[in-house]
């Protein structure tokens, strides 16, 4: 009986929590119905009102932080008139001229120039610089102030002053001049590691001899190298308008804070198209600082070749990522021979700063100081490594010598002239050094050597780490590659030695 009733009681449990339930889901459907179906309320006029007017008001806060940033920097930007003279040859003093003959070297000189303008002509350009100290000290290109004999820096109130030149970097494009002046405004310089892709950025400098121009736009991309303006090149690319006379100007962020130093534009007609760029304040600062010290400036030196690892040399090599430097070559007796570094290892980070490629780690390296250890991690086949450097100072960059030989073979499948290491080739080439290796003597159009960049005058050393003592060895090598793999030579160009990758055609 108590069974019965027990199970009575438990499925009126059950058949009340199913009605209930159903209740739920059925009210819930009709909500769900009735906001599907139902018209959304019109917008009132009150309403639009408000969106209108916090558009304004955003609009209005990002117009103030503009002004607010172009007041803390323009004053602090100058335009610096640059003088240099030149030489000018006297149109009628050349060979078999007839004026020359009958009248001799002064007949031009006494009619058509002054005496104090003999052979020389004036050429003035219009820069800019950035007040880095209150007694002086101002900021620009190198290029704005190389070459002049005389230089004047205007200040906002109209005021001129003459600057001498405290010191100049080409191969940063990095130069100091000074005045003599006090409380000058003085910019605020930021932190250029900080900046940020797609970050809103002011131009401020003196393009077309129009004073004092402020422009906008936003940081493009950061790291910019091979642009073929310096040695050193790590630049942000802008959109801010820069045009003639805005080099040595100042690229700031909406807080005032002066970030980059600008320099140049990407241009096919000579004015802006919305691709500047501009040296990060951080590099600009390091030297200027060692110019103002020293008059000069120090780099630290590792004594290797670093370069690019792409995907064909990545897969050729095997190595599993194409970020960090490829050592392509170690100059014996210097710092990175003496840690351990090796050719193909892969330098990941320096100092504990990663390394993303050959420009980072160069850059890096020219930023530390002479005579100070350093930390290296590198992946030596497949294995993490860490050694201890202790960097030179960087050498004066040495000649670089070319030379040509004779055609003996042709690898068809490469499309290369090649040629046996001989000495009198060698020192022909400048590879006296080398006992053995294949030299390319010519290099078809269109062959996949033209598609990797190899040249006449290359010498292969060596092919996956192999090395190549013959034309013979090297075309049995390749001969064993399929369409499609890619082989890593190991090539010397002059004095330098690096990997190279060639995809098999």
């Amino acid at each position: 009986m108590m069974n019965k009733r027990k199970k009575w009681i438990f499925g009126s449990v059950v058949l009340t929590l199913l009605i209930l339930g159903s209740s739920v889901v059925y009210t819930m459907v009709q909500k769900v119905q009735q906001t599907v179906t139902t018209k959304p309320s019109p917008i009132t006029d009150d309403q639009k009102s408000n969106v209108s007017m916090n558009g304004m008001n955003i609009a209005l806060a990002l117009s103030e932080a503009f002004e607010s940033a172009s007041k803390k920097v323009s004053s602090s930007v100058v335009p610096i008139f640059a003088e240099q003279q030149v030489d000018v040859q006297n149109p009628f003093n050349v060979p078999g001229n007839p004026f020359h003959d009958f009248f001799g070297d002064n007949f031009f000189k006494r009619f058509f120039e002054s005496p104090d303008s003999e052979s020389k002509e004036t050429i003035r350009s219009l820069g800019s610089g950035v007040i880095v100290s209150e007694d002086g000290y101002i900021l620009t290109n190198n290029h704005v102030i190389d070459g002049a004999n005389k230089l004047t820096v205007v200040l906002d109130n109209k005021q001129k002053y003459p600057a001498k030149v405290i010191g100049t970097d080409p191969q940063s494009d990095v130069g100091v001049i000074k005045i003599k002046a006090k409380n000058l405004p003085v910019v605020h310089l930021g932190n250029s590691d900080s900046i940020k892709v797609g970050q809103w950025v002011i131009a401020i400098g003196n393009p077309f001899q129009l004073m004092h121009t402020v422009t906008a736009g936003i940081i493009s991309a950061k790291g910019r190298s091979e642009v073929g303006l310096a040695d050193y090149e790590d630049f942000f690319q802008t959109d801010a308008s820069i045009n003639p006379g805005n080099s040595g100007g100042a690229l700031a962020d909406l807080n005032g804070n002066v970030i980059a130093i600008n320099t140049a534009i990407t241009s096919p007609s000579g004015g802006n198209v919305g691709i500047g760029f501009a040296i990060p304040i951080n590099m600009a600062k390091n030297v200027m600082e060692s110019l103002i010290a020293h008059g000069k400036v120090t780099r630290g030196y590792l004594g290797l070749l670093p370069q690019d690892i792409d995907e064909n040399l990545a897969k050729a090599l095997k190595i599993k990522t194409t970020e960090g430097a490829l050592v392509g070559d170690v100059t014996k007796g210097k710092p990175a021979d003496k840690a351990g570094i090796k050719q193909g290892d892969v330098i990941v980070k320096f100092n504990g700063q990663k390394v993303k490629n050959s420009t980072d780690l160069r850059n890096m390296v020219a930023a530390a100081k002479p005579n100070s250890k350093t930390k290296i991690e590198l992946i030596r086949d497949g294995h993490e490594k860490t050694v201890t450097v202790i960097l030179d100072e960087r050498p004066p960059q040495m000649k670089s010598r070319s030379g040509e030989s004779q055609k003996e073979e042709m690898n068809t499948k490469l499309g290369l002239d090649i040629q046996n290491l001989t000495p009198e080739i060698a020192k022909q080439l400048g590879y006296e050094d080398e006992s053995y290796g294949v030299v390319i003597t010519g290099v078809n159009s269109e062959s996949a050597a033209d598609d990797a960049g190899l040249k006449q005058g290359d010498l292969i050393k060596a092919v996956n780490r192999v090395p190549v003592k013959s034309v013979d060895e090297f075309n049995k090598i390749v001969a064993k590659f399929k369409s499609g793999e890619s082989l890593a030579l190991l090539i010397r160009r002059r004095n330098n030695s690096f990997f190279m990758a060639i995809q098999i055609p």
